[in-house]
């Protein structure tokens, strides 16, 4: 592998992180790894630096096998650990020639690779998009832009691009980090505690470039600026980058448009909400991964929680952590029926419950009534004035009382395509400003809904 200084460096203080959970032996860190670093990674052997010939003999006969742990929970692989003195190793790294480490915060799970990740009708074409760009970056869609609402697997697809170009494509170097981390390091460039060129020079070394929930770089007009500079040297050398973000790219607000172009034109795919069947395959493949028995459950437990906590799999997870919590500190059983499963669940279907007083059925339902309609008329393809402009309402305020993003308002609407609804909402602010009659309506709607 051909590492540089700074990806060494970066591996090492991790490494040293989680050597740190594992020994609680200061005197171990300051007198045997000090001034230590790795000199190279030759496949599966680490050669790691360190400052005497002492050092060497105890590491290697006493901690050999903790540091190789460390290695591979990092690197993802096993690998050996070789220890010698700086001095008997050419071309050592020198610490004052070192970058600056970028994205320590960015960690990449070693689990969350293709096979992982629960495919059904709401996330298969995402799923495609990511294997495809894993297996010919920088080759078809530039950039890959995928979006859906939190906890739906954005970040899975990311983490399992990385994982896939890392172990099959050893020429090529990939580099994972999230929206917030990138804004951190901007902002030390900026303050002078490090340098923007450097970051630059560095971020524009990778060949694949995977960066997590994008709009959080709102209002950050500088910071969208650089990474604008970035993107455009990294696509004009064919270098893959893909993006994550809760929304589709024309609804990123407080984005330039030159930006939002340029992320809308590669490739744009959905992650929508999974379906019971999926969701009901995702739980059972945690319980997999759990220290519960899949055949303990009763199916209609399994049906019961993909269904209440559907919208987000991070529900889902906190849910089942919930129920092994219960039954293994309070419970004990061994076949998990309804009973056990509303018991262990209660607490989290009451703020769930009370969360979902207001959502878009309820919103549909109360407009309908208010213009003497039925809900499927609104969310019909009729045309009618009446209807027409119900269903404007309706979305309207969907889209000011919950910011559901104009995708998922498409979808309960019948698949209205984002750009219908949008055009929708913007009918209906601009009517606000001259007609009062639908102000006083609308203002009676929201009361109602309030109430």
């Amino acid at each position: 592998m051909n590492e540089s200084i700074s990806e060494l460096q970066s591996i090492w203080s991790k490494i040293v992180e989680e050597l740190h959970a594992n020994i609680e032996d200061t005197m171990f860190f300051d007198v045997f790894l000090d001034e230590s670093s790795i000199h190279s990674i030759d496949g599966d052997v680490l050669t790691i630096a360190v400052n005497s010939n002492l050092a060497v003999k105890i590491l290697s006969s006493k901690y050999v096998d903790v540091v190789e742990a460390a290695a591979k929970t990092v690197l993802g692989h096993p690998c050996k650990a070789k220890f010698n003195i700086k001095e008997n190793l050419k071309d050592a790294p020198v610490s004052v020639e070192q970058k600056p480490v970028y994205f320590n915060n960015s960690t990449v799970n070693p689990s969350f690779v293709f096979e992982s990740f629960v495919t059904g009708p709401c996330n298969l074409e995402a799923k495609q998009a990511a294997i495809y760009i894993a297996n010919y970056p920088g080759k078809g869609f530039n950039p890959l832009f995928i979006y859906s609402n939190p906890g739906l697997g954005k970040t899975h697809l990311l983490h399992a691009i990385y994982n896939h170009v890392k172990t099959t494509m050893p020429g090529k170097k990939a580099l994972y980090c999230d929206s917030t981390d990138f804004i951190q390091e901007f902002v030390k460039g900026m303050t002078g505690e490090k340098s923007v060129n450097d970051l630059k020079d560095y971020l524009t070394s990778f060949d694949v470039f995977l960066i997590d929930d994008i709009q959080m770089m709102a209002n950050k007009e500088q910071t969208c600026g650089f990474f604008f500079e970035i993107f455009n040297i990294m696509y004009s050398k064919g270098k893959q980058i893909v993006i994550t973000s809760d929304r589709h790219p024309s609804e990123l607000k407080s984005f330039d448009e030159r930006l939002k172009s340029r992320f809308a034109g590669g490739l744009t795919v959905n992650i929508n909400q999974p379906d019971d069947v999926t969701c009901v395959s995702i739980l059972k493949s945690k319980i997999e991964n759990s220290p519960l028995d899949i055949n303990s459950f009763d199916q209609k437990v399994l049906e019961f929680i993909a269904a209440k906590f559907s919208k987000n799999i991070r529900d889902i997870d906190q849910a089942l952590n919930k129920l092994v919590w219960y039954v293994t500190n309070f419970r004990p059983t061994k076949y998990i029926d309804m009973d056990v499963a509303l018991e262990s669940l209660q607490s989290l279907i009451d703020v769930k419950d009370s969360k979902q007083k207001l959502n878009e059925q309820k919103i549909i339902s109360v407009v309908a009534d208010k213009y003497n309609l039925t809900p499927s008329q609104i969310t019909g393809p009729s045309r009618q004035g009446t209807v027409a402009m119900a269903r404007h309402i309706a979305m309207y305020l969907i889209r000011q009382m919950l910011d559901t993003p104009y995708t998922k308002i498409g979808i309960t609407f019948g698949g209205k395509d984002h750009s219908t609804v949008m055009s929708g909402v913007e009918k209906v602010e601009k009517e606000l400003k001259t007609n009062t009659n639908l102000e006083q309506a609308i203002n009676e709607i929201k009361n109602q809904l309030k109430a």
